[in-house]
């Protein structure tokens, strides 16, 4: 029997950090393998060029959209494996009317996010960035500093219940944290089963002692925390956001952090880089890292989820993680 034909669009200099030799190899036992022949992802002119024999791609971050035009010139595609957190820039109306079957790794990806945030929470509770800046000016624990703490003794809140907030929730349980939830798409049976108190996002800002945000870049969560809500934030408490920058209201939280009540780890900010000029470039109380929560130098995992789900899609089987149009409404 032929093998169907699998486009790669990533660009081949990005192939060592993607795609591993085990998928590689599990991909070629299966497919016919053809190749975007630049080193980095693929434009329009470029899918146009490269997708009309093959039965399905795989995409990665900067690949350009499969629109209508696109789809047009690619009469065989019938599946994309996509590697990245979301979808959504990738995937257009066409692709839904035409029946493709979307797969996305970002079950992958969001463990790489999890153990971060995981790191943070415990970092955060243990006052290590602001007593570490306090040794380095001679002190030592004579220190001003809110009073370093286990992750136990801590309740926890977590913003959101997608692949990244499951993750950390799984991560969570050996450190019996006492942990809340705010997700409007979860309910508080399935909120106790993951191992967390269903609550309003009020009063997880007011109880908890580590604040994480997990939730969708989308109109109805644009700057989630606004000035009312972080002010709601117990003196003391760390916020982290490794989800998006949007959640939160810059200019708000600038104004929180100057009052130095609480500490801030953001991987993520809007704008992307922060302003040169920016107080979170200076404020003690926050760290900005360069958006690094998933992974940077080694992604293979996620190449190995997506050749698994095109493995699948050819013989028969139920997908990881399929996306369907109806997830639009609660993904980013």
């Amino acid at each position: 029997m032929e093998k169907p034909v699998v486009a790669i669009t990533i660009g081949q200099a990005h192939y060592r950090r993607m795609m591993s030799p085990a998928a590689w190899e599990k991909l070629a036992s299966f497919a016919q393998v053809i190749h975007h022949p630049k080193p980095e992802p693929a434009t329009k002119a470029d899918l146009l060029a490269l997708l009309p024999p093959a039965d399905a791609c795989i995409t990665s971050w900067d690949v350009a959209p499969l629109d209508a035009e696109v789809l047009a010139a690619a009469p065989r595609l019938r599946a994309m494996a996509h590697m990245g957190g979301s979808v959504k820039r990738f995937v257009s109306d066409a692709v839904w009317q035409r029946g493709i079957h979307v797969t996305s790794a970002a079950p992958a990806l969001a463990r790489d996010v999890a153990e971060t945030t995981l790191g943070l929470m415990i970092v955060g509770a243990k006052r290590i960035w602001p007593l570490a800046q306090h040794v380095r000016q001679g002190g030592w624990r004579d220190s001003p500093h809110w009073p370093s703490r286990e992750l136990h003794s801590c309740t926890v809140g977590l913003v959101g219940a997608g692949q990244v907030g499951r993750q950390v929730l799984e991560l969570l349980r050996p450190f019996r944290s006492r942990v809340l939830l705010y997700d409007p798409f979860v309910e508080a049976q399935e909120a106790a089963r993951l191992g967390a108190a269903l609550v309003s996002l009020d009063d997880l800002l007011r109880q908890t002692d580590i604040i994480s945000l997990h939730a969708p870049a989308k109109p109805d969560t644009y700057h989630l925390l606004d000035a009312r809500r972080l002010a709601l934030i117990r003196d003391g408490a760390v916020l982290i956001n490794t989800a998006r920058g949007s959640l939160i209201d810059e200019s708000a939280l600038i104004q929180e952090l100057s009052r130095g009540r609480f500490f801030a780890f953001l991987d993520v900010t809007d704008p992307e880089p922060p302003a040169a000029d920016s107080p979170l470039r200076r404020l003690p109380n926050v760290v900005v890292t360069p958006h690094l929560a998933g992974c940077i130098e080694d992604c293979t995992h996620m190449g190995e989820m997506a050749v698994e789900e095109l493995r699948r899609f050819f013989a028969g089987e139920p997908p990881i993680y399929a996306i369907t149009p109806e997830m639009f409404t609660r993904i980013s």
